[in-house]
Protein backbone atom coordinates (compact mmCIF):
# COMPACT_ATOMS: atom_id res chain seq x y z
CA UNK A 1 0.00 0.00 0.00
CA UNK A 2 2.55 2.92 0.95
CA UNK A 3 4.72 1.52 -1.74
CA UNK A 4 1.39 1.99 -4.43
CA UNK A 5 1.32 5.50 -2.22
CA UNK A 6 5.16 6.21 -3.13
CA UNK A 7 4.73 5.98 -6.76
CA UNK A 8 1.65 8.12 -7.25
CA UNK A 9 3.05 11.01 -5.19
CA UNK A 10 6.70 10.64 -7.37
CA UNK A 11 4.34 10.65 -10.40
CA UNK A 12 2.20 13.94 -9.22
CA UNK A 13 5.75 15.70 -9.35
CA UNK A 14 7.07 14.54 -12.26
CA UNK A 15 4.04 15.83 -13.66
CA UNK A 16 2.21 19.12 -12.14
CA UNK A 17 -0.71 19.63 -14.98
CA UNK A 18 -1.36 16.48 -13.40
CA UNK A 19 -1.30 16.93 -9.70
CA UNK A 20 -2.69 20.89 -10.12
CA UNK A 21 -5.70 18.41 -12.06
CA UNK A 22 -6.25 16.34 -8.58
CA UNK A 23 -5.62 19.68 -7.05
CA UNK A 24 -8.99 21.38 -8.85
CA UNK A 25 -10.43 17.98 -8.22
CA UNK A 26 -10.94 18.21 -4.81
CA UNK A 27 -11.35 22.12 -4.61
CA UNK A 28 -14.34 21.51 -7.20
CA UNK A 29 -15.87 18.55 -4.56
CA UNK A 30 -15.15 20.69 -1.63
CA UNK A 31 -16.94 23.90 -3.35
CA UNK A 32 -19.83 21.69 -4.35
CA UNK A 33 -19.68 19.95 -1.08
CA UNK A 34 -20.20 23.33 0.77
CA UNK A 35 -22.86 24.58 -1.90
CA UNK A 36 -25.42 22.20 -0.58
CA UNK A 37 -24.66 22.71 2.99
CA UNK A 38 -26.16 26.07 4.87
CA UNK A 39 -26.88 27.41 8.47
CA UNK A 40 -30.72 26.92 9.49
CA UNK A 41 -30.91 29.89 10.36
CA UNK A 42 -29.01 32.92 12.23
CA UNK A 43 -29.63 31.84 15.75
CA UNK A 44 -29.22 28.70 16.14
CA UNK A 45 -26.06 26.89 15.68
CA UNK A 46 -27.99 24.24 13.07
CA UNK A 47 -26.89 23.05 9.25
CA UNK A 48 -29.82 22.06 6.56
CA UNK A 49 -29.53 21.09 2.88
CA UNK A 50 -30.26 23.49 0.27
CA UNK A 51 -29.96 23.36 -3.67
CA UNK A 52 -27.36 25.71 -5.49
CA UNK A 53 -28.44 27.53 -8.74
CA UNK A 54 -27.36 26.37 -12.06
CA UNK A 55 -25.17 29.23 -12.17
CA UNK A 56 -23.47 28.89 -9.32
CA UNK A 57 -22.66 25.16 -10.46
CA UNK A 58 -21.52 26.58 -13.58
CA UNK A 59 -18.90 29.25 -12.01
CA UNK A 60 -17.51 26.60 -9.64
CA UNK A 61 -16.87 24.58 -12.11
CA UNK A 62 -14.89 27.47 -13.81
CA UNK A 63 -13.02 27.81 -11.24
CA UNK A 64 -12.18 24.71 -10.59
CA UNK A 65 -11.14 24.53 -14.42
CA UNK A 66 -9.21 27.45 -14.38
CA UNK A 67 -6.79 25.95 -11.50
CA UNK A 68 -5.43 23.39 -13.14
CA UNK A 69 -3.47 25.63 -15.03
CA UNK A 70 -2.78 27.67 -12.19
CA UNK A 71 1.22 26.98 -12.29
CA UNK A 72 1.70 28.30 -16.27
CA UNK A 73 -0.58 31.74 -16.01
CA UNK A 74 -0.85 32.64 -12.09
CA UNK A 75 -1.88 35.93 -12.23
CA UNK A 76 -4.47 35.15 -15.22
CA UNK A 77 -6.07 32.36 -13.41
CA UNK A 78 -6.51 34.56 -10.45
CA UNK A 79 -8.23 37.18 -12.23
CA UNK A 80 -11.15 34.66 -13.57
CA UNK A 81 -11.29 33.20 -10.36
CA UNK A 82 -12.04 36.15 -8.47
CA UNK A 83 -15.02 37.51 -11.46
CA UNK A 84 -16.22 34.11 -10.82
CA UNK A 85 -16.48 34.78 -7.19
CA UNK A 86 -17.87 38.42 -7.60
CA UNK A 87 -20.06 37.33 -10.43
CA UNK A 88 -21.20 34.78 -7.34
CA UNK A 89 -21.48 37.56 -4.57
CA UNK A 90 -23.75 39.32 -6.73
CA UNK A 91 -25.83 36.93 -8.26
CA UNK A 92 -25.65 33.73 -5.85
CA UNK A 93 -28.99 33.52 -3.28
CA UNK A 94 -27.89 31.27 -1.59
CA UNK A 95 -24.31 31.50 -1.68
CA UNK A 96 -21.84 29.25 -3.22
CA UNK A 97 -18.42 28.81 -1.79
CA UNK A 98 -16.96 29.89 -5.39
CA UNK A 99 -14.17 32.07 -3.34
CA UNK A 100 -12.29 29.14 -2.41
CA UNK A 101 -10.82 28.80 -5.72
CA UNK A 102 -9.84 32.61 -5.62
CA UNK A 103 -8.32 31.62 -2.55
CA UNK A 104 -5.74 28.76 -4.16
CA UNK A 105 -5.20 31.17 -7.30
CA UNK A 106 -3.93 33.72 -4.71
CA UNK A 107 -1.62 31.38 -2.69
CA UNK A 108 -0.12 30.61 -6.34
CA UNK A 109 0.46 33.78 -7.01
CA UNK A 110 1.97 34.17 -3.93
CA UNK A 111 4.06 31.44 -3.84
CA UNK A 112 5.24 31.32 -7.42
CA UNK A 113 5.64 35.52 -8.04
CA UNK A 114 7.82 38.00 -6.03
CA UNK A 115 6.69 40.04 -2.42
CA UNK A 116 5.80 43.42 -4.80
CA UNK A 117 3.63 41.63 -7.13
CA UNK A 118 1.99 39.25 -4.10
CA UNK A 119 1.15 42.77 -2.24
CA UNK A 120 -0.52 44.12 -5.41
CA UNK A 121 -2.29 41.69 -6.57
CA UNK A 122 -3.73 40.64 -2.83
CA UNK A 123 -4.84 43.80 -1.64
CA UNK A 124 -6.20 44.21 -5.30
CA UNK A 125 -8.26 40.62 -4.79
CA UNK A 126 -9.01 41.01 -1.28
CA UNK A 127 -10.33 44.70 -1.90
CA UNK A 128 -13.23 43.73 -4.68
CA UNK A 129 -14.13 40.11 -3.21
CA UNK A 130 -14.74 41.83 0.22
CA UNK A 131 -16.19 45.13 -1.31
CA UNK A 132 -18.52 42.82 -3.30
CA UNK A 133 -19.72 40.36 -0.73
CA UNK A 134 -20.39 43.36 1.95
CA UNK A 135 -22.50 45.40 -0.71
CA UNK A 136 -24.49 42.51 -1.97
CA UNK A 137 -24.47 40.16 1.04
CA UNK A 138 -26.51 40.24 3.90
CA UNK A 139 -26.94 42.78 6.39
CA UNK A 140 -25.32 44.42 8.24
CA UNK A 141 -22.10 44.77 6.10
CA UNK A 142 -20.07 43.61 8.52
CA UNK A 143 -21.57 40.35 8.57
CA UNK A 144 -19.48 37.17 9.95
CA UNK A 145 -20.32 35.74 6.34
CA UNK A 146 -19.21 38.82 4.28
CA UNK A 147 -15.97 39.61 6.43
CA UNK A 148 -14.63 35.60 6.17
CA UNK A 149 -14.17 36.56 2.21
CA UNK A 150 -11.26 39.47 3.71
CA UNK A 151 -10.04 36.56 6.33
CA UNK A 152 -9.53 33.87 3.37
CA UNK A 153 -7.94 36.33 0.81
CA UNK A 154 -5.62 37.20 3.56
CA UNK A 155 -4.85 33.75 4.71
CA UNK A 156 -4.43 32.72 0.93
CA UNK A 157 -2.00 35.21 0.41
CA UNK A 158 0.40 35.27 3.44
CA UNK A 159 0.82 31.25 3.25
CA UNK A 160 1.70 31.70 -0.56
CA UNK A 161 4.17 33.77 0.33
CA UNK A 162 5.44 32.29 3.57
CA UNK A 163 6.22 29.45 1.13
CA UNK A 164 7.83 31.25 -1.51
CA UNK A 165 10.59 32.73 1.43
CA UNK A 166 10.77 29.34 2.40
CA UNK A 167 11.65 27.96 -1.08
CA UNK A 168 14.07 31.23 -1.63
CA UNK A 169 16.25 30.12 1.74
CA UNK A 170 16.35 26.39 0.66
CA UNK A 171 17.73 27.03 -2.77
CA UNK A 172 19.87 30.19 -1.08
CA UNK A 173 21.09 27.38 1.61
CA UNK A 174 21.78 25.15 -1.44
CA UNK A 175 23.72 27.20 -3.95
CA UNK A 176 26.09 28.15 -0.99
CA UNK A 177 26.34 24.74 -0.29
CA UNK A 178 27.61 24.16 -3.99
CA UNK A 179 29.59 27.05 -3.89
CA UNK A 180 31.24 26.19 -1.07
CA UNK A 181 31.92 22.70 -2.40
CA UNK A 182 33.12 24.03 -6.01
CA UNK A 183 35.56 25.73 -4.12
CA UNK A 184 37.06 22.98 -1.77
CA UNK A 185 37.69 21.27 -4.73
CA UNK A 186 39.15 23.97 -6.49
CA UNK A 187 41.59 24.44 -3.67
CA UNK A 188 42.27 20.86 -3.62
CA UNK A 189 43.46 21.12 -7.03
CA UNK A 190 45.38 23.96 -6.62
CA UNK A 191 47.34 22.29 -3.77
CA UNK A 192 47.70 19.33 -5.73
CA UNK A 193 49.19 21.09 -8.36
CA UNK A 194 51.35 23.10 -6.33
CA UNK A 195 52.81 20.36 -4.41
CA UNK A 196 53.12 18.37 -7.87
CA UNK A 197 55.09 21.57 -9.20
CA UNK A 198 57.26 21.74 -5.83
CA UNK A 199 57.81 18.10 -5.97
CA UNK A 200 59.00 17.97 -9.62
CA UNK A 201 61.42 21.44 -8.99
CA UNK A 202 63.07 19.40 -6.12
CA UNK A 203 63.65 16.69 -7.86
CA UNK A 204 65.05 18.27 -10.88
CA UNK A 205 67.45 20.44 -8.28
CA UNK A 206 69.01 17.02 -7.46
CA UNK A 207 69.03 14.85 -10.10
CA UNK A 208 70.64 17.89 -12.08
CA UNK A 209 73.55 18.70 -9.70
CA UNK A 210 74.67 14.98 -9.34
CA UNK A 211 74.15 14.00 -12.32
CA UNK A 212 75.36 16.62 -14.03
CA UNK A 213 78.72 15.93 -10.89
CA UNK A 214 78.85 12.32 -12.19
CA UNK A 215 79.15 12.90 -15.83
CA UNK A 216 82.20 15.42 -15.76
CA UNK A 217 84.17 12.57 -13.05
CA UNK A 218 83.28 9.64 -15.35
CA UNK A 219 84.17 11.24 -18.40
CA UNK A 220 87.68 12.72 -16.78
CA UNK A 221 88.29 8.66 -15.23
CA UNK A 222 87.24 7.53 -18.59
CA UNK A 223 90.15 9.84 -19.66
CA UNK A 224 93.24 8.96 -17.58
CA UNK A 225 92.19 5.52 -17.00
CA UNK A 226 95.43 3.84 -18.05
CA UNK A 227 98.04 7.19 -18.14
CA UNK A 228 97.06 8.31 -14.68
CA UNK A 229 94.98 5.27 -12.74
CA UNK A 230 95.51 7.15 -9.33
CA UNK A 231 93.24 10.16 -10.80
CA UNK A 232 91.33 7.77 -12.15
CA UNK A 233 90.52 6.51 -8.36
CA UNK A 234 90.11 9.67 -6.88
CA UNK A 235 87.11 10.35 -10.09
CA UNK A 236 85.91 7.88 -9.42
CA UNK A 237 85.65 7.94 -5.84
CA UNK A 238 84.02 11.64 -6.84
CA UNK A 239 81.64 9.77 -8.60
CA UNK A 240 81.05 7.28 -6.27
CA UNK A 241 79.85 9.68 -3.61
CA UNK A 242 77.90 12.29 -5.39
CA UNK A 243 76.14 9.18 -6.91
CA UNK A 244 75.84 8.64 -2.96
CA UNK A 245 74.21 11.93 -2.55
CA UNK A 246 71.68 12.14 -5.40
CA UNK A 247 70.53 8.55 -4.18
CA UNK A 248 69.92 9.78 -0.58
CA UNK A 249 67.92 13.04 -1.34
CA UNK A 250 66.20 10.85 -4.06
CA UNK A 251 65.07 8.19 -1.07
CA UNK A 252 64.45 11.44 1.17
CA UNK A 253 61.79 12.99 -0.98
CA UNK A 254 60.12 9.75 -2.55
CA UNK A 255 60.06 8.11 0.91
CA UNK A 256 57.81 11.23 2.17
CA UNK A 257 55.64 10.57 -1.06
CA UNK A 258 55.24 6.85 0.12
CA UNK A 259 54.06 8.18 3.58
CA UNK A 260 50.31 6.94 3.88
CA UNK A 261 49.46 9.39 7.09
CA UNK A 262 51.14 12.67 7.98
CA UNK A 263 54.89 13.10 6.84
CA UNK A 264 57.54 12.97 9.72
CA UNK A 265 60.25 14.85 10.11
CA UNK A 266 63.68 14.39 8.37
CA UNK A 267 66.54 12.87 9.80
CA UNK A 268 68.60 15.28 8.01
CA UNK A 269 67.93 18.88 8.04
CA UNK A 270 67.09 20.59 4.53
CA UNK A 271 70.35 21.76 2.59
CA UNK A 272 70.87 25.82 3.61
CA UNK A 273 73.73 28.32 3.27
CA UNK A 274 75.24 26.48 6.37
CA UNK A 275 76.15 23.82 3.47
CA UNK A 276 77.41 26.00 0.86
CA UNK A 277 81.10 25.42 1.35
CA UNK A 278 80.28 21.68 1.02
CA UNK A 279 78.24 22.73 -2.41
CA UNK A 280 81.09 24.00 -3.52
CA UNK A 281 83.40 21.79 -2.94
CA UNK A 282 81.31 19.46 -5.00
CA UNK A 283 81.96 21.48 -8.03
CA UNK A 284 85.26 22.35 -7.04
CA UNK A 285 86.35 17.93 -7.06
CA UNK A 286 84.24 18.53 -10.49
CA UNK A 287 86.88 20.63 -12.12
CA UNK A 288 85.05 24.17 -11.74
CA UNK A 289 86.70 26.72 -10.48
CA UNK A 290 84.83 29.01 -8.00
CA UNK A 291 85.48 31.65 -5.61
CA UNK A 292 82.94 32.55 -2.54
CA UNK A 293 82.44 36.10 -0.97
CA UNK A 294 80.30 35.89 1.64
CA UNK A 295 78.59 38.90 3.87
CA UNK A 296 75.75 37.59 5.50
CA UNK A 297 77.37 35.88 8.45
CA UNK A 298 75.12 35.91 11.38
CA UNK A 299 72.10 36.33 9.76
CA UNK A 300 69.49 34.06 10.47
CA UNK A 301 67.14 33.16 7.56
CA UNK A 302 63.80 31.31 7.84
CA UNK A 303 64.23 27.68 6.31
CA UNK A 304 61.82 28.83 3.18
CA UNK A 305 64.56 31.65 1.82
CA UNK A 306 67.82 29.29 3.00
CA UNK A 307 66.63 26.25 1.04
CA UNK A 308 65.56 28.81 -1.60
CA UNK A 309 69.23 31.06 -1.27
CA UNK A 310 71.03 27.24 -1.59
CA UNK A 311 68.89 26.08 -4.78
CA UNK A 312 69.64 29.36 -6.48
CA UNK A 313 73.71 28.90 -6.10
CA UNK A 314 73.09 24.98 -6.91
CA UNK A 315 71.32 25.23 -10.04
CA UNK A 316 73.41 28.41 -11.29
CA UNK A 317 76.89 26.73 -10.46
CA UNK A 318 75.35 23.56 -12.71
CA UNK A 319 74.52 25.84 -15.54
CA UNK A 320 77.89 26.66 -15.27
CA UNK A 321 79.31 23.59 -15.59
CA UNK A 322 77.02 22.27 -17.94
CA UNK A 323 77.12 25.15 -20.02
CA UNK A 324 79.70 27.81 -19.87
CA UNK A 325 83.16 25.43 -20.84
CA UNK A 326 85.84 23.86 -19.24
CA UNK A 327 87.63 26.95 -18.62
CA UNK A 328 85.22 28.86 -17.02
CA UNK A 329 85.65 30.34 -13.63
CA UNK A 330 82.48 31.21 -11.55
CA UNK A 331 81.95 33.84 -8.55
CA UNK A 332 79.29 33.45 -5.55
CA UNK A 333 78.44 36.21 -3.56
CA UNK A 334 75.77 36.34 -0.71
CA UNK A 335 75.24 39.48 0.57
CA UNK A 336 73.26 40.77 3.15
CA UNK A 337 71.53 44.44 1.75
CA UNK A 338 69.02 45.80 4.34
CA UNK A 339 66.06 43.81 4.63
CA UNK A 340 67.12 41.41 1.50
CA UNK A 341 69.52 38.77 0.92
CA UNK A 342 71.49 38.83 -2.18
CA UNK A 343 72.69 36.10 -4.20
CA UNK A 344 74.99 36.32 -7.24
CA UNK A 345 76.74 34.10 -9.49
CA UNK A 346 78.50 34.80 -12.20
CA UNK A 347 80.83 33.12 -14.41
CA UNK A 348 83.10 33.78 -17.69
CA UNK A 349 83.02 31.01 -19.72
CA UNK A 350 82.19 31.37 -23.56
CA UNK A 351 79.25 29.09 -23.50
CA UNK A 352 78.27 25.80 -25.45
CA UNK A 353 74.73 27.16 -25.58
CA UNK A 354 73.43 30.58 -25.85
CA UNK A 355 70.98 29.81 -22.84
CA UNK A 356 71.18 27.28 -20.21
CA UNK A 357 67.08 27.16 -20.44
CA UNK A 358 67.51 26.02 -24.06
CA UNK A 359 66.60 23.04 -25.41
CA UNK A 360 63.96 22.30 -22.67
CA UNK A 361 65.59 22.97 -19.78
CA UNK A 362 63.47 23.75 -16.30
CA UNK A 363 66.69 25.05 -14.74
CA UNK A 364 66.15 28.50 -14.50
CA UNK A 365 62.30 28.35 -14.53
CA UNK A 366 62.59 26.49 -11.20
CA UNK A 367 64.68 29.36 -9.66
CA UNK A 368 62.48 31.81 -10.89
CA UNK A 369 59.23 29.91 -9.19
CA UNK A 370 61.46 29.72 -5.76
CA UNK A 371 62.46 33.22 -5.55
CA UNK A 372 58.70 34.80 -6.67
CA UNK A 373 57.09 32.13 -4.09
CA UNK A 374 58.56 33.98 -1.76
CA UNK A 375 58.08 37.74 -3.10
CA UNK A 376 61.83 37.98 -4.06
CA UNK A 377 62.86 39.20 -8.01
CA UNK A 378 65.39 36.67 -9.99
CA UNK A 379 67.12 38.21 -12.98
CA UNK A 380 69.93 36.28 -15.44
CA UNK A 381 71.12 37.14 -18.46
CA UNK A 382 73.90 37.12 -20.63
CA UNK A 383 76.89 39.37 -19.10
CA UNK A 384 78.64 41.90 -21.94
CA UNK A 385 81.92 40.40 -22.78
CA UNK A 386 80.95 36.95 -22.30
CA UNK A 387 79.29 35.07 -19.25
CA UNK A 388 76.40 34.63 -17.74
CA UNK A 389 74.76 36.49 -14.59
CA UNK A 390 71.87 35.04 -11.96
CA UNK A 391 71.32 37.32 -9.91
CA UNK A 392 68.55 36.53 -6.70
CA UNK A 393 66.98 39.30 -4.05
CA UNK A 394 65.17 36.93 -1.65
CA UNK A 395 63.45 38.94 1.69
CA UNK A 396 64.86 37.63 4.77
CA UNK A 397 61.19 37.50 5.92
CA UNK A 398 59.26 35.79 3.55
CA UNK A 399 55.91 37.73 2.67
CA UNK A 400 53.71 34.58 1.91
CA UNK A 401 51.67 32.58 4.19
CA UNK A 402 52.83 29.52 5.61
CA UNK A 403 51.03 27.22 3.49
CA UNK A 404 52.11 28.72 0.65
CA UNK A 405 56.19 29.35 1.55
CA UNK A 406 58.08 26.29 -1.00
CA UNK A 407 60.39 24.19 0.74
CA UNK A 408 61.86 20.70 1.39
CA UNK A 409 59.33 17.97 1.62
CA UNK A 410 58.47 18.14 5.66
Amino acid sequence: MSRTVDRARHHLKAHPLALDAVLAAGVLACMVAGSFVGPHDKDAVSWSIRTPELLSLVLMALGALALVFRRRAPLTVLALTGTASVIECVTGDPRAPVAMAAVIALYTVASTTDRPTTWRAGLLTMTVLTSAAMLAGPLPWYAQENLAIFAWTGIGATAGDAVRSRRAFVQAIRERAEKAERTREEEARRRVAEERLRIARDLHDVVAHHIALVNVQAGVAAHVMDKRPDQAKEALAHVREASRSALNELRATVGLLRQSGDPEAPTEPAPGLARLDELVGTFRSAGLHVEVARADHGTALPAAVDLAAYRVIQEALTNVHKHAGAEAKAEVSVVRVGPDMEITVLDDGAGNDDDPDHGGGHGLLGMRERVTALRGTLTTGPRYGGGFRVHAILPVKPRTPARDQPGEPV
